[in-house]
Formats: C-alpha cells, sequence, structure tokens
C-alpha cells in the first residue's frame, strides 16, 4: 500500500460552538469529537501516520486525551495551528517527507466520515493526483446578488467535505504560494496552482460540527 498520511485541523478554539473548549474536544456520548475521528483514520488503516494541527494552549490536553483513550501505539505527531486553516495545514505538510504519498487533511470537526468515503478519496487520489469528497445540494437555492435573488439549478452545486486527499509533492508545492482569503479549503489552493480537482462520492452523515445545533445532531447519529 502506498503510504498514507491524514492531517487533522484542529487549530480553532470553538468561538461559534458556544463553549468553553474548542467543539473537537467536547464529547459526544462520553468520547471527544477529535478521538472519535482519529479512530475513523485507524480503522480505515491502522498503519495511517496522523498529523494534529491543535492551538497551543490544547497542547496538552490533547496529548493527555491520546493517552486516556489508548492511541498512544498509533503514530500521531502534533504540531501548532496558525492563524488560518491555510497556515495550519502548511505547518502539518512541513512534518511529511515522502513526496509520493498520499495526504488526507481533515477537520477534526468531521467525526462522521464514513470508511467508504476514506476510501474513495486515498484510492482516487492514488490515481488521478487528488480526490474531494462531495455531497448533493438537496434544498432548493437562490443567489443573491446587489439584494437580488434568483433561482439557481441545484444539480449544478455540490457540498464539499473532507477528507481532502493528495499526492504529497503536488500539495506541497501549492501552498508554497502565500495566502489568499479565497482559500476557503485545501482544493482551492490546489486548483490555484492550475490543477484539476476530481471529486468523489462523500456521506451525508460526515457533518462537520460547528454550532449546537451540529452536536444535537451528532448525538443523533450516536445513536
Amino acid at each position: 500500500m502506498q503510504q498514507q498520511y491524514v492531517i487533522i485541523v484542529a487549530g480553532g478554539v470553538g468561538s461559534r460552538i458556544k463553549s468553553d473548549r474548542p467543539k473537537q474536544f467536547l464529547e459526544i456520548k462520553g468520547e471527544p469529537i477529535i478521538v472519535k475521528t482519529i479512530r475513523a483514520f485507524l480503522n480505515y488503516n491502522p498503519s495511517i501516520s496522523t498529523i494534529i494541527c491543535v492551538h497551543k494552549n490544547y497542547k496538552a490536553h490533547l496529548e493527555g486525551l491520546i493517552e486516556k483513550f489508548d492511541l498512544k501505539q498509533a503514530d500521531i505527531k502534533i504540531t501548532f495551528g496558525g492563524d488560518t486553516r491555510f497556515h495550519s495545514v502548511k505547518n502539518g505538510l512541513l512534518l511529511i517527507e515522502n513526496p509520493g504519498a498520499i495526504v488526507g487533511i481533515h477537520d477534526a470537526a468531521r467525526p462522521f466520515v464514513s470508511q467508504q468515503t476514506i476510501a474513495n478519496c486515498y484510492e482516487t487520489a492514488l490515481q488521478k493526483g487528488n480526490a474531494i469528497p462531495c455531497v448533493p445540494v438537496n434544498e432548493s437555492m437562490r443567489k443573491i446578488s446587489n439584494n437580488v435573488n434568483n433561482s439557481v439549478n441545484r444539480n449544478e452545486y455540490k457540498i464539499i467535505q473532507t477528507p481532502q486527499c493528495f499526492v504529497v509533492a503536488q500539495i506541497k508545492k501549492a501552498f508554497e504560494r502565500e495566502y489568499s482569503g479565497i482559500f476557503t479549503d485545501d482544493a482551492t489552493v490546489l486548483e490555484a496552482s492550475g490543477e484539476k480537482i476530481n471529486l468523489v462520492e462523500g456521506n451525508q452523515e460526515n457533518i462537520k460540527i460547528t454550532s449546537p445545533h451540529d452536536l444535537l445532531i451528532a448525538n443523533a447519529l450516536c445513536q
């Protein structure tokens, strides 16, 4: 198997979740969200090399969770998050030396990514250079411009998820550029270098937990 890495982006401080702890450290059914996320990738590939980008104030807390939840046997490295997701990912990429490996970049607050989605992403990235999971838009949509709104064809749009997977050499080169506000995810960084983005099927349960409402959904998914 091609060497595989996952960078788990956990640098946020949880301002939108209205909690005294970052969302990735909140518990769902007795287990922190970030632990569930780490386990999802270890269940897919027990030998995967895991890099976690965390805010410096929570490094010790994360280390404690790794010990408490019996994750010390896994290949896990911790680095600091940056001012933006872009800078956090860049810090994580610095720890990867194998240019031919496949790296997935995943939100810590997406603990319900399925094994099939992970496999779709890594296998397609190995074949085509990158793979980005997505799901259909199920709601009607309208575009608002200059206070005028118009309906759009929802079939022309997709909701983008993570893990976003890449050949290491390509994504590291893409991240050599200067940060831009248009970089909302890792695919946009690679796309800015002229590479074609390959979409693969994600899973609807792979929600990003960012609000108290999302926590209610997360607890329901664990039933």
